[in-house]
Parts: structure tokens; C-alpha cells; sequence
């Protein structure tokens, strides 16, 4: 089952209640944390960053590099239908807006700056994500 086969729907009520506010107003209202303030811009251990709104597995932290930007990066998620990609017009530039597959929670944005062998940065918020570390489950 695909993460689109097996959406997670909430209301505004329902997501508020099982988010931290600074989770639901980047997730739900699409913001963004501050640079190097997140708790997974620096983070070096070994696991799986999930999705904070409905727990659908992310990025691997092998795929994990550090951008120099103040978010975590990854050069590519995890399956090609974890995430969904939309154009993003706002603050006056295109960027591409990457979003769970499962629940449409905003996670960042991904940029053609990355290293190889994609070529691509999964600039993320750490907000978004829970990690989920090596050997945990």
C-alpha cells in the first residue's frame, strides 16, 4: 500500500490537538523554523526521519548531509511516493514545495543544489520530521 493508497485526514481541531504548536504552524501552515534552530539541523545519528504529523517513514540518515544552510538535508527521501512535490511561488521565487504523501504535511523544500548522486537538497524542517533512531523499533 502506497502512502497515497492510505491518506491521513484530520480536521484543523484534530491536527491542532496532536501537534506542538510550532509542528502545526510549519506542517499545517506551511512555515519554517529559524536556521540552526531545530533539533535535527546537526543530528548525526543513524536512523529513519519520519513524518511528525502521521509517523510515514521519510529520509534515512544515510541519505542525511550536512548543507551548511541551518536545516537538515537529505539527497533523496526515502521512496520516490513518500513525498510529493508542488511549485511554490511565494516569497517572491520559485521553489519546489515537498510535502508527505501520506497526510500533505510540509516538510521544506528541495533545491537542485545537492550533492551526487541526485543532484538534489531535501532542505527540511526539523518540525516535521521525527527521527527514529537505528534499532529503535
Amino acid at each position: 500500500m502506497t502512502a497515497a493508497e492510505s491518506k491521513v485526514q484530520k480536521s484543523e481541531a484534530e491536527w491542532r490537538a496532536a501537534l506542538t504548536p510550532e509542528q502545526y504552524h510549519v506542517t499545517r501552515e506551511h512555515g519554517t523554523e529559524p536556521a540552526f534552530t531545530g533539533v535535527y539541523w546537526d543530528e548525526k545519528r543513524p536512523g529513519t526521519y519520519r513524518c511528525a504529523c502521521c509517523d510515514a517513514p521519510l529520509f534515512r540518515s544515510e541519505t542525511k548531509y550536512d548543507s551548511g544552510t541551518g536545516w537538515p538535508s537529505f539527497w533523496e527521501p526515502i521512496s520516490p511516493d513518500a513525498v510529493t512535490l508542488h511549485e511554490d511561488d511565494s516569497w517572491l521565487m520559485r521553489r519546489t514545495e515537498v510535502r508527505c504523501a501520506r497526510c500533505d504535511a510540509h516538510l521544506g523544500h528541495r533545491f537542485p543544489d545537492g550533492p551526487r548522486p541526485t543532484g538534489q537538497r531535501f532542505c527540511m524542517n526539523s518540525a516535521a520530521l521525527n527521527l527514529e533512531p537505528k534499532g529503535a523499533k
